[in-house]
């Protein structure tokens, strides 16, 4: 989408036009759910409902939407971050730690800390890898961005530092206080197992 077409659709949001509302969906609907999938569980229901949270949001504001602050994928973006967010919050409720949770998140912090090469096994578990997650989306946006890209994405610091218009040294920097913030979320965030609803249990007389 070039600049014309965003401002067009910028416009029309802001004068309530239904054709703009149906252009932003059109041009942003995947990216939108690539950048929900990315940092939730394999649960497509979950994620369709995140989107779907996320584009109701959007239509409720888009009269407020100020394209000085930013352009419309980042608007998106940001709002689709929020709801992730209460997704893992709403979750909480219904999760317990594993009793061997607090070795798996001193594992990962040691790989964060780089002294390990690899990431550790632990984070091959869907329960670890939902609770990295749920932190990650805890974090302040940039955050959470810098520690997506670096660990998840695996882009360079130098990669990041040309992207954001920056200097590796003051990346490096930004990315050792983002991995302080982590262990400090981290420590709080269970790595669970969902507590199990009898009715949907095979001993209740479920199918398998």
């Amino acid at each position: 989408m070039d600049n014309e077409q965003e401002r067009a659709i910028a416009q029309g949001l802001t004068e309530g036009k239904e054709d703009a509302w149906r252009a932003l969906y059109q041009a942003h609907a995947k990216p939108v759910w690539r950048y929900v999938a990315r940092r939730m569980p394999a649960h497509t229901a979950e994620v369709a409902d995140v989107v779907q949270e996320t584009f109701l949001a959007a239509a409720r504001g888009a009269r407020q939407f100020d394209a000085a602050r930013g352009s419309l994928e980042n608007w998106l973006f940001g709002i689709a971050r929020n709801h992730v967010a209460l997704h893992f919050r709403r979750s909480r409720g219904h999760q317990q730690d594993d009793p061997d949770g607090a070795a798996l998140r001193s594992q990962i912090v040691d790989w964060l800390d780089y002294r390990h090469e690899t990431p550790p096994a632990a984070l091959a578990a869907a329960e670890t890898a939902t609770a990295v997650r749920a932190t990650l989306a805890a974090l302040p946006p940039e955050y959470e961005t810098l520690l997506v890209a670096k660990y998840f994405d695996e882009i360079s610091v130098d990669q990041i530092a040309g992207r954001e218009q920056s200097t590796p040294v003051a990346i490096r920097s930004k990315l050792a206080r983002a991995r302080r913030a982590f262990r400090r979320a981290f420590e709080t965030t269970p790595i669970c197992c969902q507590t199990t609803d009898p009715s949907n249990s095979s001993e209740a007389g479920g199918t398998t």
